[in-house]
């Protein structure tokens, strides 16, 4: 089911109010806007690889991806019913999130037909109470998520080639090495997800290996 921030999202960056859910040859396309179709995906980027691949064969497309900065979460005991709680919560993410979604777009990215823009929102998510039994799995939780609506919209970054790639994680291109180690402290997070990075950034040809040291592989800007 389409949510509110998906709906919200098709109409900001559609051409005109006209230019919304087209059909373009088998697929349909959330928007256009120009000559330029755009894809709003909220959810994972897997989910669109087969049909991107097809489009940018012969049109230019926009893959629009939000990242979520932060979230106020309201809850209710139904969807249509009043407000009995709102907190802001302490999660907060930002634009290496990105690179989660990405793993699943390194055989289609870059291509010079396809843009990836990421606007950096704020959203608002409606949790009502779970209807029925659930296994009790550490994993489950007593609530669905009814809704998603924007709040408010700040910068957006676009990506285009490898260099938007090493610039979104502030790696210089002047051939200087680096392992995964490096590049956690570069960014401030844990190895395991710089090591994700890394792939991301070898599997699109933004760096490439130039040798070992006992830590790991030494990486390079291609």
């Amino acid at each position: 089911m389409e949510t509110t921030l998906h709906r919200q999202l098709k109409e900001l960056y559609a051409g005109s109010p006209h230019e919304i859910e087209m059909r373009i040859g088998r697929y349909r396309i959330d928007a256009l806007r120009g000559d330029e179709l755009i894809e709003v995906q909220c959810a994972s980027l897997s989910a669109i690889g087969r049909k991107i691949a097809d489009l940018v064969k012969r049109h230019r497309v926009r893959v629009v991806k939000p990242v979520v900065h932060r979230t106020r979460i309201l809850k209710s005991k139904k969807k249509d019913g009043p407000i009995t709680s709102r907190r802001l919560s302490p999660k907060k993410g930002g634009p290496l999130d990105l690179f989660e979604d990405l793993i699943y777009f390194t055989r289609l990215f870059p291509h010079p037909n396809l843009v990836i823009e990421a606007p950096c929102v704020d959203v608002q998510q409606l949790r009502i109470p779970t209807k029925g039994r659930r296994r009790r799995r550490r994993w489950n939780t007593d609530y669905d998520v009814a809704d998603v609506m924007l709040e408010s919209i700040g910068e957006s970054i676009e990506l285009r080639d490898r260099d938007d790639l090493l610039a979104l994680v502030g790696l210089p291109s002047d051939g200087q090495t680096f392992d995964t180690a490096d590049l956690a402290k570069r960014i401030d997070r844990p190895r395991w997800v710089a090591q994700k990075i890394a792939y991301v950034l070898r599997q699109t040809g933004a760096i490439e290996a130039h040798g070992r040291k006992r830590s790991g592989i030494l990486y390079k800007a291609a």
